[in-house]
């Protein structure tokens, strides 16, 4: 159905931008034909394409209400040269009076048919965004990974009785350090936190990226609290050694982090919106 519509719209613009192409080929011969009106048809002209301009950056109604008004002013001046100069209505007057609505109405159809792809190209990029579980810079999956494989790790978790702990990990004052240092310092920050705490799981343990804009990671391990508390102290131990080294010449300030932790119990966590939600409560007692 998307592609059909899409194919349609498509199909449309082609066909508008062909008609222009059409009735301004058609302006051309008309005015290479009249030498004798050539001053006023190339003004027409100019305000036959004004009034398109109008339409494109406003809307169908806008520029057929100025083409209503072209028409009348045109129309008064015509009837004006007939009785003051005894001047006939010829070809000239009634092409212009068909011409400058017919080039309205088709810039209309090109441009809305256009706009109508571009809308559809935006919906498409936001849903396939939507559905993309790996982030492009880190390559960390990212919260929708992390809700299809936590009933996994769950699962497991109950089945053979394996603790599971899950660490949300938050940069300390991040809207304050993003007015600090430039955007792409941004993007090399939450890089290097996601390498940072890739180094210090274990391979079967899991790490996301759950939200890119507030810089939080997931931590999935296949340990209890007190299993937790050291790869804890080794995240935090390792960035103060980079902040020391490192980071102290990359950026402007000391990147620090709060770790929230929790662990599963099938009877306390509903799913793993849930399990994110109370790790993230215990981030106000890591200060």
């Amino acid at each position: 159905m998307i592609s059909v519509r899409r194919n349609r719209s498509s199909l449309i613009s082609d066909l508008g931008f062909l008609a222009f192409l059409v009735l301004m080929f058609a302006c051309t011969v008309f005015i290479a034909g009249s030498p004798d009106h050539y001053i006023q048809n190339i003004i027409i002209l100019n305000v036959a394409f004004l009034l398109a301009l109008v339409t494109y950056f406003t809307t169908v109604t806008a520029g057929l209400t100025l083409n209503l008004a072209f028409i009348f002013g045109y129309g008064f001046f015509v009837v004006y040269q007939t009785v003051s100069e005894g001047a006939s209505i010829g070809v000239n007057t009634y092409f212009w009076l068909i011409m400058t609505p017919l080039i309205t109405v088709v810039l209309w159809v090109f441009t809305s048919s256009s706009r109508e792809l571009q809308a559809e190209n935006e919906r498409l990029q936001k849903r396939t965004a939507n559905l993309a579980t790996v982030d492009e810079n880190t390559d960390l999956r990212n919260s929708i990974s992390f809700q299809k494989d936590a009933s996994l790790f769950t699962g497991i978790s109950t089945r053979y009785h394996i603790p599971l702990t899950l660490l949300v990990v938050k940069v300390k004052y991040w809207n304050e350090i993003r007015r600090l240092i430039p955007e792409e310092q941004l993007s090399e920050a939450i890089y290097d936190v996601s390498q940072l705490s890739q180094s210090s799981i274990r391979t079967n343990d899991a790490l996301y990226l759950l939200d890119k804009e507030d810089a939080t990671w997931g931590l999935l391990l296949f340990t209890d609290r007190e299993g937790a508390k050291i790869v804890i102290e080794r995240i935090k131990l390792r960035l103060q050694e980079l902040n020391d080294t490192e980071f102290s010449g990359k950026y402007k300030v000391n990147l620090g982090l709060k770790i929230g932790a929790v662990e599963y119990e099938a009877d306390k966590i509903e799913n793993p919106l849930d399990f994110i939600v109370q790790a993230k409560n215990q981030l106000e007692y890591d200060v």
